[in-house]
């Protein structure tokens, strides 16, 4: 069924188009880069899945959100350092049948994830 994201910009109440991604296989504390996108105007991934249905693998992944960049880019004066530069969601595919959606709400001091559908 694949695997999918999105970003919520919950500063400005809006998509975080623009925001820089990239996707990683891991195995134990190595990753492999998979793919680096940049979020459309809805704030998902421009071709639609990361993985679909027949690629996605049992397994550990990792999503790497590049928050700081993105709210310089939109005007946020941030620290130096800011709070949050890149965030990264490590998570685990146990059932490569099933779809997982891994959204992300972020600000540039906190931020939210969770298993969606």
């Amino acid at each position: 069924m694949g695997l999918s994201t999105h970003v919520l910009d919950t500063v400005h109440g809006t998509p975080a188009a623009g925001m820089r991604v990239t996707l990683y296989e891991t195995h134990g504390e190595m990753a492999t880069l998979v793919s680096r996108f940049t979020l459309n105007a809805d704030g998902r991934h421009p071709d639609g899945l990361l993985y679909d249905d027949a690629s996605l693998k049992v397994g550990t992944y990792r999503l790497a959100f590049e928050v700081a960049a993105y709210f310089r880019g939109r005007g946020v004066a941030l620290a130096e350092p800011p709070f949050l530069d890149v965030v990264r969601l490590d998570f685990g595919v146990a059932h490569a049948d099933q779809h997982y959606h891994v959204p992300l709400l972020c600000s540039p001091w906190s931020y939210s994830t969770y298993r969606g559908s």
